[in-house]
């Protein structure tokens, strides 16, 4: 079974009105209620490991090998007891859980406490997201093709965009994507 990770997300809302703005006339994501996506830009990891305690490496979940022969971290941990214990402390955020590279459909899949949310494609790097802060694709998907989050519904949807981008786009580093099945929890972090 595809393994469960965790991690912690900033939020990415109307609340911020300047750069909601100007994200969603960048994007044409005018539906979205918010933007939920492992994408260091627009939702940046709350996460701080301590990379001097050994202990803490246990906890880290590596990405597939790129494809220049690195596993790159993921923002991604073991437990979702470490990734509160080590993030910074903010009202509201995202506390995701997500499956690398699932390899069925994970809509009905439960995890406790979750609620499934859908798919991102992550560079190989696991920086930035093909679907929420690329643009020029539209070739491939377009933002009606995007949930009210910027993700992909489907496992199906999602990895036939997955190999559509690398195969018109095989120079182009954010279109080498890794697809990740994302629930979102459904209490914690949540605004009041």
């Amino acid at each position: 079974m595809d393994q469960i990770t965790y991690g912690a997300r900033a939020s990415f809302d109307r609340r911020f009105p300047e750069d909601w703005e100007s994200y969603t006339s960048f994007s044409r994501l005018h539906h979205c209620q918010e933007i939920i996506s492992l994408d260091n830009l627009l939702n940046k990891s709350l996460v701080r490991p301590d990379y001097e305690n050994a202990q803490d490496w246990s906890f880290f979940v590596d990405g597939p090998e790129t494809h220049d022969g690195y596993n790159m971290q993921t923002d991604f941990y073991t437990t979702v007891d470490y990734v509160l214990q080590r993030m910074i402390n903010v009202p509201v955020f995202n506390l995701l859980a997500g499956v690398i590279l699932p390899g069925k459909e994970c809509r009905d899949r439960e995890v406790k406490d979750f609620e499934f949310i859908g798919y991102d494609l992550i560079d190989e790097y696991f920086t930035i997201s093909a679907l929420t802060n690329c643009g020029g694709f539209d070739d491939i998907f377009l933002p009606k093709d995007q949930n009210q989050y910027g993700l992909i519904d489907t496992l199906d949807k999602a990895n036939k965009i997955r190999q559509e981008l690398l195969e018109k786009y095989p120079d182009e580093p954010h279109a080498v994507t890794h697809v990740v099945a994302l629930w979102r929890h459904q209490i914690i972090g949540r605004p009041d």
